[in-house]
C-alpha cells in the first residue's frame, strides 16, 4: 500500500510539474491521434453522408460490412497495416514501419468505420424527416447529403469527438506498427503498458491520469452537445464508448 501511495504521489508531481518526458509522450499521442482523426473524418464524413442518402443495389451488404468493421479489434488493424508496410509488403518501399506515419495510418483505418457508420446514421435519420421535401425542390442525392450533413453539423461534431477518443485510447495497433520506440513512437497507451511491465508505476500512473482526463473531457463535451441537440429537437444518435482497446 505504501508503494502504491508513493507511486500515486510521484505521478501527481510529474503531472503538476509538467515533466518533460511525460509531456513529450502526451504531445506525440495527441499529434498522432489528431492527424489520424483528421484524415479519417475527411473521408468518413463524406462517405457516411452519401451512404445515408444513396440507394443502390447491394447497399445492405455494404452497411453490413461497414458494421462488421466496427467490431474489428485494433490489433487486427495493426496487423494488416504491419503486413502492408513490412519490407516484403506492397507498401514496404515507403519505409514507414515503426514511424509516426505508420501509427497515423493504423489509427485512421481504425477510426474510419466509426466515423462513416455514425455519420451515415445521422444523415439517414435526417433524410427520413426532410428528404422528401428536398427532393421535391430538385435536390439530387449528393446535394441532399451535403445539405443534411450541414444541417446536422453539431451532431457530426460529436462524431468527430468520439472518433478522436477512439483513436487516442487505442493501444494494439500503434504498438504493432509503431514499435513503442522511446522518443519516436511511444504514445500514452503504449508507454503505460511498457512502464507498468518495467515497474515504473509513477510515470505509468501519470500518463494514465492524463489519458483519463482527456477521455473525460471528450465524453463531457459529447454529452453536452447531445443534450443541447436534443433540446433543439434534433435526432439522437448512439455514441460509442470511449475506452482503451
Amino acid at each position: 500500500m505504501t508503494s502504491l501511495t508513493e507511486s500515486a504521489t510521484t505521478a501527481l508531481q510529474l503531472v503538476a510539474s509538467l515533466d518533460p518526458v511525460l509531456l513529450s509522450i502526451v504531445w506525440r499521442s495527441l499529434s498522432v491521434s489528431g492527424v489520424a482523426c483528421l484524415l479519417a473524418c475527411g473521408a468518413g464524413l463524406v462517405l457516411g453522408a452519401w451512404l445515408g442518402v444513396a440507394r443502390f443495389p447491394g447497399r445492405g451488404a455494404v452497411l453490413t460490412l461497414l458494421n462488421t468493421f466496427l467490431a474489428v479489434p485494433s490489433v487486427v488493424v495493426g496487423l494488416v497495416v504491419y503486413l502492408l508496410l513490412s519490407r516484403s509488403g506492397p507498401l514496404g518501399f515507403l519505409g514507414w514501419l515503426f514511424s509516426f506515419q505508420a501509427m497515423v495510418l493504423a489509427q485512421a483505418l481504425l477510426v474510419l468505420p466509426v466515423v462513416t457508420a455514425l455519420t451515415r446514421q445521422v444523415v439517414e435519420d435526417a433524410e427520413s424527416l426532410h428528404g422528401e421535401q428536398l427532393a421535391s425542390l430538385g435536390a439530387r442525392p449528393l446535394m441532399r447529403s451535403l445539405l443534411l450533413a450541414w444541417d446536422e453539423r453539431f451532431a457530426l461534431l460529436t462524431v468527430v469527438i468520439a472518433s478522436f477518443g477512439r483513436a487516442i485510447s487505442e493501444v494494439g495497433a500503434v504498438m504493432l506498427v509503431g514499435g513503442n520506440i522511446d522518443g519516436f513512437t511511444r504514445v500514452m497507451t503504449t508507454a503505460i503498458a511498457l512502464e507498468t511491465s518495467k515497474g515504473d508505476l509513477p510515470l505509468a500512473l501519470g500518463l494514465g491520469l492524463v489519458l483519463l482526463g482527456v477521455v473525460l473531457v471528450l465524453n463531457a463535451i459529447t454529452g453536452l452537445l447531445r443534450r443541447w441537440r436534443e433540446s433543439q429537437g434534433g435526432v439522437g444518435v448512439a455514441m460509442p464508448q470511449m475506452g482503451v482497446s
